[in-house]
């Protein structure tokens, strides 16, 4: 099982944050199934102010770029990120286009 870590910020706006949410309360099942199609075994989300934190656990099969061509060919899931970056913003560091920025690990309890 392979861990991958990213981070993405949301509009530092209360109401947009709320709204981004309640939509992650109750996300289309189109896009849960693309994730498990995808060979990820586990996700979640971290907030704190407007920065995310995303954590994904994947069977050593998983690759970023097959999920990015999964997700490129996927109506449904290239709605639901036009969707999502309403709310999004991205980091400061972010090259055009980038969104969720991969994570460098740096530390692991011995």
């Amino acid at each position: 099982m392979h861990r991958y870590c990213f981070a993405l910020d949301l509009k530092d706006d209360d109401q947009l944050i709320a709204e981004y949410k309640a939509y992650h309360k109750a996300v289309w099942p189109e896009i849960i199934q693309s994730i498990k199609a995808s060979e990820i075994k586990k996700l979640d989300i971290y907030l704190v102010s407007n920065r995310l934190f995303m954590i994904l656990e994947a069977d050593v099969s998983f690759s970023l770029e097959k999920k990015a061509e999964m997700d490129a060919s996927n109506p449904k899931v290239q709605e639901w990120e036009e969707l999502m970056w309403k709310y999004q913003q991205a980091l400061p560091t972010a090259k055009p286009g980038e969104k969720w920025m991969l994570m460098e690990k740096i530390f692991e309890l011995p």
